[in-house]
């Protein structure tokens, strides 16, 4: 990524989105190659909710945004202002965003005629079919693609909508998204006030959500693709965005099994039905219990986090089957600017736009040399198989981040591969899957020799109790052979004619103790003109070492599992031999 003395001004967009219950700051970076990715170089927080002053008044009777709160906005936002003149952004680079909160306040013409005043910022209204659409393309900034039904809880309102997002292009439905006045802030308001009234008033709240929710999924016109994948799959994939949908995202980390959670990002996040069945019960707890910390869910949110739960159970059972929630970091600020990208840096990779700045200038044929560390068929014996999550795009990122790392001291190597996805140097990317940074860090704490302290152990434990047994095998595997082409390339330079080449074929092998079982045999030929220069001398320790994760005793073991689904598999591993021809 760019330093702070390299970033080009004119490359530099601020958005400012005052939302319902925040006020949010960001400075992106759109220069290429990483534009996709909209790198965020600066981002602040304030906590003003301008959904809530809005009911300060006795009787909870909703009135004008007060004086005080408005000056506390202007403050923030000329703070905000010096910031963009340290960053040089250019002023026509510059956008304030109003919804849903501002655009139905009582006051709000002579709130954004004083921010106009005090900053000299015009105040972009979006109106709610703008605020649907943008919050459905901060959704498609987060993924490499979307398809499903799209939910956008902002403090006011929540939008409802489908979504179909591939190779640049975003379709959704034909209406638009679907508000409800059950934004977060609004509805913990309301299920109170049923609360108070009673039982028989909170069942009519729930009705009318249903009915409101059932109503909207046939007035959205889900095409007939879209239900046919989501029979085929076993239910669509809900994609959630929006503060609250986030607070509720974090409570769900807290309560994974696998604990404590190992990714703490957001973006990417995703939960099955099963995970949050008691979720009622659970959140309820949480906002209940002041001693409680959750990470990344402020008093405010565990607040709401009664009604946010009653969102999600009544949206469970009044849409068609949901086969998992995926949460997204994207909202109106990110939507906002990926609109203005072109269809062409849109399609990209947002995995392969984020390690492209690391890449070595050979980052091809490295990825050709670990292709072809694979196999390519299933094993005869037992069909074990390269899993389909190491796609050409996450193997294309592990080679552009192999040497990444060179410049670390060796010894702390190994852990700044671990913690590469998470807090290292693609912890800023928003747009990975969980399972793809879990896998990478795997890969590249195996690049390295060495060892990892017993906390970094446990670390690397957790990220292969994420994925499952096969990934974190041949996670290790591949980290190996990786290690291998470090020794033979150390400066990541791969000339025309390659110093070494690699090819894999099954094999049976018969053990005394397992009797015959599959073998995967990595054949590594050396080219003529290199052989006096990488002999195999120099290669048997790394080669040893690959052979050594086909141990049976060092198979990732079944008692280690933490998901249910992956306990009936057993252990799992591959036999290795390594053959040097020279």
């Amino acid at each position: 990524m760019a330093s702070m003395r390299e970033l080009k001004p004119e490359s530099l967009y601020a958005v400012v989105d005052m939302g319902s219950n925040g006020i949010r700051f960001s400075i992106s970076n759109l220069e290429a190659p990483t534009t996709r990715i909209m790198p965020t170089v600066f981002q602040d927080r304030a906590g003003i909710s301008l959904y809530d002053a809005q009911f300060t008044t006795a009787g909870g009777l909703r009135g004008p945004i007060a004086a005080e709160v408005i000056e506390d906005v202007i403050i923030r936002l000329l703070r905000f202002k010096t910031t963009c003149e340290d960053f040089e952004v250019p002023a026509e680079n510059i956008y304030v965003l109003a919804t849903e909160a501002t655009r139905t306040a009582p006051n709000s013409k002579e709130f954004i005629d004083t921010i106009k005043r005090r900053t000299g910022w015009d105040v972009r209204m979006l109106s709610k079919a703008d605020e649907g659409r943008i919050g459905a393309l901060g959704v498609a900034s987060s993924f490499a693609t979307v398809q499903g039904l799209v939910m956008d809880l902002g403090g006011g309102s929540t939008q409802l909508t489908w979504m179909v997002a591939k190779d640049g292009h975003v379709t959704t439905s034909p209406r638009g998204s679907i508000s409800f006045p059950y934004g977060a802030a609004a509805l913990t308001r309301r299920l109170q006030e049923a609360r108070n009234k009673g039982s028989k008033a909170e069942k009519e709240l729930i009705a009318e959500m249903k009915e409101n929710f059932r109503n909207a999924y046939i007035d959205l016109e889900v095409p007939e693709s879209l239900e046919k994948a989501a029979t085929q799959q076993g239910g669509f994939d809900l994609y959630l965005s929006g503060g609250g949908f986030r607070g509720w995202g974090y409570l769900l980390m807290s309560q994974s099994s696998l604990n404590p959670y190992p990714v703490p990002i957001i973006n990417g996040f995703e939960a099955k039905p099963v995970d949050f069945q008691d979720t009622f019960s659970i959140m309820q707890t949480a906002s209940n219990s002041a001693d409680q910390r959750i990470f990344r869910v402020s008093k405010r949110r565990a607040s709401q986090v009664p009604a946010v739960a009653l969102l999600v159970n009544v949206l469970t059972e009044s849409l068609p089957v949901i086969r998992s929630v995926r949460f997204c970091q994207g909202g109106v600020r990110e939507g906002f600017i990926f609109d203005m990208l072109e269809p062409e840096i849109r399609k990209q990779d947002p995995l392969l736009v984020a390690t492209v700045p690391y890449a070595r200038s050979s980052a091809d044929a490295i990825y050709d040399l670990l292709q072809s560390s694979l196999p390519g068929s299933s094993s005869p014996m037992h069909s074990k198989h390269v899993p389909q999550s190491f796609s050409p795009s996450l193997l294309h990122a592990i080679s552009n981040l192999l040497f990444v790392h060179a410049s670390v001291p060796r010894e702390t190597r190994p852990a700044a591969g671990l913690y590469s996805t998470t807090t290292g140097i693609l912890a800023s990317a928003n747009s990975l899957a969980h399972r793809d940074r879990a896998i990478i860090a795997l890969v590249l704490s195996e690049r390295w020799p060495g060892d990892l302290a017993p906390a970094e152990e446990h670390f690397q434990k957790r990220l292969s109790q994420f994925v499952t047994a096969d990934e974190a095998w041949w996670s290790q595997y591949l980290g190996r052979v990786a290690s291998l082409i470090g020794d033979v390339y150390p400066a990541g330079r791969v000339a025309a004619r390659s110093r070494i080449c690699f090819s894999t074929k099954w094999e049976q092998t018969f053990k005394k103790k397992h009797g015959t079982t599959d073998c995967l045999c990595l054949q590594v030929k050396f080219h003529e003109e290199t052989r006096q220069t990488i002999t195999k001398e120099a290669l048997l320790d790394t080669a040893s070492i690959i052979e050594k994760c086909g141990k049976m005793k060092n198979w990732v073991k079944a008692e280690d599992r933490i998901r249910g689904e992956e306990r009936r598999a057993g252990d799992y591993g591959v036999s290795i031999q390594v053959e040097l021809h020279s």
